[in-house]
């Protein structure tokens, strides 16, 4: 028999000029933000659906906006909301399942709800979700701080993520995704910003300085670096036979006049000489000349 054949290997081609990814450093500070969302986006949940909600923030990915729809149930709540400059729009998106539960405890309902199919919201469902999440987006523009400059509103809610047009099919998005735990429902949500409207605040990852003023900067840089500093007195050449017959009370004779000032020293080079001298309790020296 002959070896099973080894299956066909997937080959995705990637763009380097529309890196799909992000650097560490930007997914760290993007994470600590979403993750600050997630707890003030629970309490607001909390404070209108009267039940306890936890949210918590599993991933932040960089996607094309048609890699992110791709993932999107076909059949799902889309709020789509606009930012102020910017023509693509943002997406918060979740089950509508879990926003009829979230609208039926809103309205009194109390104890366990029974399982809603999905489907579009009535007038007056759509009016309290949109209130739901325009209260949202003042959390997560509070949240994202300076990384998000821009005014947020909501424009509009779809149901079928194919046809939610909020970017183009090419067009880079920071996708978080988020756990959303309200009573014993638990339920998975995305929000997708576009990649232009955060990464210009973000920075370069990996900023580089110019080596135009690479002296001054080296400069600067010794400058500030702290060295050891020594005050010594004229060595005396001692045989090891000396040494190492060396005992205490032994006199080794040190031939430094009394009246010369002794070398001060860094990494065994003498810069100066000074004088031994006292500053309060401590010793000091006084430096009297310098090369």
């Amino acid at each position: 028999m002959g070896a099973p054949a080894k299956p066909a290997r997937s080959i995705e081609l990637y763009d380097f000029r529309r890196p799909t990814t992000l650097a560490r450093e930007h997914s760290r500070v993007l994470e600590l933000a979403f993750e600050t969302f997630a707890r003030q986006w629970g309490t607001q949940l909390t404070a209108r659906v009267r039940v306890l909600c936890t949210v918590t923030c599993e991933t932040v990915l960089m996607h094309t906006y048609d890699e992110y729809a791709t993932s999107l149930p076909s059949t799902t709540a889309m709020v789509l909301f606009g930012i102020e400059d910017i023509d693509a729009r943002g997406v918060i998106q979740f089950p509508t399942a879990a926003a009829l539960s979230w609208v039926a405890h809103m309205l009194g309902g109390n104890g366990p709800m029974a399982p809603t199919p999905e489907r579009k919201f009535t007038q007056i469902e759509q009016a309290l979700i949109r209130q739901l999440m325009a209260e949202g987006l003042e959390d997560l523009r509070y949240s994202l701080s300076d990384l998000l400059v821009d005014e947020l509103h909501v424009d509009a809610i779809q149901y079928n993520s194919q046809f939610a047009q909020a970017a183009a099919t090419g067009d880079l998005m920071i996708v978080a995704v988020f756990s959303i735990r309200v009573a014993e429902l638990t339920s998975r949500a995305t929000v997708a910003i576009p990649a232009v409207a955060l990464m210009p605040q973000l920075g370069d990852a990996n900023p580089t300085t110019s080596i135009s003023n690479a002296r001054e900067l080296i400069q600067e840089q010794i400058a500030a670096v702290p060295v050891d500093v020594s005050l010594q007195l004229t060595p005396a050449p001692v045989l090891p036979s000396r040494i190492l017959s060396l005992a205490v009370g032994d006199i080794i004779t040190i031939p430094h006049p009394q009246y010369r000032p002794l070398d001060l020293t860094v990494d065994g080079r003498v810069l100066a000489r000074a004088a031994v001298g006292a500053n309060g309790a401590r010793l000091a020296c006084i430096v009297i000349d310098s090369d």
